[in-house]
């Protein structure tokens, strides 16, 4: 009842400010001519309507509007549009999120929760995040539940890029601009007619600058650009009841982009003693040393904000530093006393970042008119789309170097003449790894690639009767494959499984069957080596449906819309196992147990029921008022395959779908004669099931929450003068997660001094009470009879003898459930957190948009000075709302200055964005405990500045 209240008050408040703002100017109205707000036109609902006459809160934006607007591309759209944000992913995707709705789940068969759509074709693999907006008739931000017409997955809502297509006259241009970091871009079209049936239209971008950042490494560029876009649109139209049109769009790229930001880590050295229990001193040392280190996660939990958050991460509590004591490459932490340079584009990276993207997508849309009334639409689309990027792991170089002769703490001091086979392996402290180089310190890199090809066949029937029944129904088939990698390389693995090879098969790189660890003699690794971490798991996506919406013109300003859609989502996924440090060579094969194909099934419907309404206010020249109730509907996945043998707990092998249950109003008005556009919308979500990730046992695992939406948008354009147009979208939102609990890898112990974090033999974490991890030290330390000193004692802590119950949560008093280790210790993974009341990730409480711009005239050019300015409060990055997850606000301002000659054809315009040059952080990722749990950090781009020369003929 309180959320229905709160609704009706934002309507009633909507209301209201229309009818003071129609009586407050009512001289100004009389005046209105010249400065009436041009009509858009969208397709929304599929069919070409006045976006003032779509019972649905969408934004919509023309080429010119993009422009205006220093708009760019697909991250720029969280400028104008409410309750919207944007931010990249740690691999080869990004988050949209609309309403607090998007993707924070990591899964090769997870789905996004904003549908994205190139002239109505859905695309799940697509270069928003890269490309930039050339030759567009429009982009349409749809928000809410869209799952009749736009399909699976658009729980979040949907954007809608057209591409203008081909007229019946001869039309061109040309742009061209400079700005700061050397950024050189163009972009043009030309419209051909080819006769009275046919016509042909060309376009392209393209876009190179310097780097943001510097490696400081190299001395290059980090972070810059080189790419490009083409498109080719062919329409034919040979009578008046067919239209056709074939579209080809072609994305390249080629050059350094980051694909990850700075990485964030404030040290954790270690606890300085375990329960009162020193580390040893044997050794000189050294045995201590390594035994701290084992008690350390890495990083520690704080602000991004605190000046040693710029820190570096303990490489002791790595598995990359976990081999290294093991083969006594390293003595202690490999980045002891590191901070990184302040700049946050800057980078220190053994090897420039390698980003490389193409993509084709063929489209075919075909519109017959069976009758006066009804319309046949086919709309078939081929997307291929690829993607490798490679980059330095940590991005920070080490302050210590390899041991020239191994530490006397080893795996391998038992081994007779060690310190010989070291040195002849190793020359100088020296690891050659084929992926990595030869090195002599500490050096990680990944690759994360996707190679994807997509179907889809949509064919609809559209009526346009004169009485009151109509409807438009369909069906969509949807194909989609995926296969990709994601490598984790560093040299002490490669190093240790070296030493491994050389005492068991006599040859350090062996590349064959077991006891052999293969080690991949490539530089681009292939998959049939065992020195590194691969991710490995080809999808196959088969979808279908069947939709309508049915419309009842109940009287000539009433009309009920009822929308059915029902899904079925085939999902498989090769089931490959990590193959880290086994014998053999090539891909993994299943878990024991486990089915070669990962297969799950969804089947579900969905829909829309509600009303549009035209009254007439008096105070208003028109008035829309909608009301609708939907159902969103995401569908599950299949788990990443973890590595085996690790851990203390199995994971799932699915996730469950997400549902929402959506109640929305809103209002869309006319006034002033036409100079004012306001509109106002209200919504509540009943959100069940909401997926999200965090990594166990090096793979990502999802689980699935509820929590409630509800918010209120308020979107309006004014212009109160000829020349002067005011533009203003401001969204509120408040998200809560109910009746939730999860266990936050961040900080396993929640603060109990009871507990204590150990280190297990696959750098992964577990949780047992300090008191046991005081018995384990004490072994460790030699301390106990029948042990003498040895570090690597303690990696069996987390190793359970029994396996009944293990891994169960500790509850909040700090009682661990059962599951025994070998040293008779009690493991668990950790304190579980009550979710209830957080907020959800990216999801801010206000988004303020507003712009200006005047326009006036010179002789024969008229200039436009436009400025806009968006603000969005604080968020949080993930789910637990801690000071760690907490993302500040931040605010942007773009300037442009436009003067254009239309006789000839010619704008001259400069630009400013980003004026206050904002280092806005918008995102992390938190990886996983055997990196140790450092976070990568995305940001907004930095201040830009430029001009352009536009020829239009």
């Amino acid at each position: 009842m309180k959320d229905t209240r709160t609704l009706r008050s934002w309507l009633a408040v909507g209301v209201s400010a229309t009818a003071l703002t129609a009586i407050a100017m009512p001289a100004m109205a009389q005046t209105a001519g010249a400065n009436v707000i041009e009509e858009l036109v969208v397709t929304a609902q599929k069919k070409e309507e006045a976006l003032q006459d779509v019972p649905i809160a969408v934004s919509a934006f023309d080429q010119n509007a993009l422009e205006k607007s220093k708009i760019d591309g697909g991250p720029n759209l969280v400028l104008a549009v409410p309750n919207v944000n944007f931010s990249k992913g740690n691999f080869t995707g990004y988050n949209f999120q609309i309403r607090g709705i998007g993707s924070k789940l990591v899964a090769g068969s997870g789905d996004a929760g904003t549908g994205i759509h190139l002239n109505n074709a859905p695309l799940i693999a697509n270069n928003l995040f890269e490309t930039e907006f050339y030759d567009v008739e429009r982009v349409e931000v749809l928000r809410g539940p869209q799952g009749t017409l736009y399909g699976r997955n658009a729980t979040g809502g949907v954007v809608n890029l057209l591409t203008a297509k081909p007229k019946d006259i001869f039309e061109g241009n040309l742009r061209a601009e400079y700005g700061n970091y050397n950024t050189m871009k163009a972009r043009g079209m030309i419209n051909i007619p080819l006769g009275e049936t046919l016509a042909a239209r060309f376009a392209g971008s393209y876009l190179k600058r310097d780097g943001f950042g510097e490696n400081l490494v190299t001395g290059n560029d980090a972070d810059d650009r080189d790419l490009y876009g083409v498109r080719a649109t062919i329409a034919f139209n040979p009578s008046d009841r067919f239209r056709a049109w074939a579209m080809w769009d072609h994305f390249e790229e080629d050059d350094n982009r980051s694909r990850i930001g700075k990485q964030f880590c404030t040290k954790d050295n270690g606890p300085a003693n375990v329960g009162g229990l020193g580390y040893s001193t044997a050794a000189g040392g050294l045995i201590g040393q390594i035994q701290r280190g084992l008690f350390s996660q890495g990083c520690s939990a704080t602000s991004l904000y605190d000046p040693s958050a710029l820190g570096t991460v303990n490489s002791q509590a790595t598995l990359g530093g976990l081999f290294g004591a093991l083969g006594g490459f390293q003595t202690g932490d490999a980045y002891a006393g590191k901070m990184q340079t302040p700049n946050i584009r800057d980078i220190e990276s053994t090897f420039d970042p390698i980003y490389k993207s193409k993509t084709d997508i063929y489209e075919f849309n075909a519109a017959f008119d069976v009758t006066e009334n009804l319309t046949l639409n086919w709309l078939s689309a081929y997307t291929f789309y690829k993607l490798y990027t490679r980059q330095d792991y940590n991005r920070y170089t080490p302050s210590t170097s390899f041991n020239t002769t191994p530490n006397p703490v080893n795996a391998f001091a038992a081994v007779p003449n060690y310190a010989a086979i070291y040195a002849s392996l190793f020359p100088g402290g020296r690891i050659n790894d084929p992926q990595n180089g030869a090195f002599n310190r500490f050096t990680t890199s990944d690759i994360s690639s996707a190679y994807t090809e997509q179907w889809s066949h949509e064919i609809r029937l559209q009526s346009n009767f004169d009485g009151p029944f109509n409807y438009n129904i369909g069906g969509i088939f949807s194909r989609y494959q995926a296969t990709g990698d994601y490598y984790v390389m560093f040299n002490t693995g490669t190093g240790y499984y070296q030493i491994n090879n050389l005492l068991t098969t006599g040859n350090a790189n062996c590349a064959g069957a077991a006891p052999c660890v293969a080690i991949d003699p490539n530089a681009d690794p292939n998959r049939s080596g065992h020195n590194y971490y691969d991710s490995y798991g080809p999808y196959d996506l088969t979808s279908y449906a069947a939709f309508g919406e049915f419309y009842w013109q109940m009287s000539d300003n009433f009309k009920w819309t009822l929308g059915l859609r029902y899904t079925v989502d085939s999902k498989e996924v090769e089931n490959h196992s990590v193959v880290l440090g086994t014998p053999g060579l090539g891909i993994g094969g299943p878990l024991p147990g486990a089915p070669a194909i990962l297969k799950t099934k969804f089947k579900e419907p969905t829909g829309r029921f509600g009303f549009d309404w035209k009254p007439d206010l008096g105070f208003t020249d028109e008035t829309l008022v909608y009301a609708f109730y939907s159902r969103g509907y995401k569908a599950g996945g299949l788990n990443t395959p973890p590595s085996p043998g690790i851990g203390v707990v199995p994971v799932p092998a699915t996730f469950e779908p997400e549902f929402i249950n959506s109640y929305e109003i809103g209002t869309k008005n006319t006034l002033l004669n036409g100079t004012m556009q306001l509109n106002l919308t209200g919504f509540y979500y009943d959100y069940k099931g909401y997926q999200v990730s965090k990594i166990v046992n090096r793979a990502s695992t999802n689980e699935n929450i509820d929590a409630e939406v509800m918010g209120a948008e308020f979107e309006s354009i004014w212009q109160p003068i000829e020349g002067l147009r005011l533009n203003a979208a401001i969204g509120y939102l408040d998200t809560k997660i109910k009746n939730a609990t999860s266990i936050d890898t961040f900080n396993r112990t929640q603060g109990n001094a009871g507990l204590t974090v150990v280190k297990s033999s696959a750098a992964s974490n577990c949780v047992v009470s300090t008191a046991a991890a005081a018995t384990a030290l004490a072994i460790s330390n030699g301390q106990v009879p029948g042990f003498t000193p040895n570090p690597f004692n303690l990696l069996g802590v987390c190793t359970l003898a029994s396996a009944a119950g293990a891994g169960t949560n500790i509850n909040g008093t700090g009682a661990i459930a059962a599951g025994t280790n070998a040293f008779g210790g009690l493991v668990s993974e950790g304190v579980t957190v009550d979710l209830d009341g957080n907020s959800l990730p990216n999801a801010p409480h206000w988004t303020i948009s507003l712009g200006a711009q005047y326009t006036w005239t010179v002789g024969d050019w008229d200039a436009t000075l436009r400025g806009d300015y968006y603000k969005q409060t604080k968020t949080y990055a993930r789910i637990y709302n801690s000071t760690a997850d907490r993302i500040k606000a931040w605010d942007n301002v773009n300037l442009t200055l436009t003067v254009e000659n239309r006789d000839l054809g010619v704008e001259l315009a400069g630009f400013v964005k980003n004026a206050t040059n904002e280092k806005a952080i918008t995102d992390f990722y938190l990886t996983d405990d055997s990196s140790g749990l450092f976070r990568n950090v995305f940001y907004t781009e930095p201040r830009t500045y430029g001009v352009s020369v536009t020829k239009r003929w």
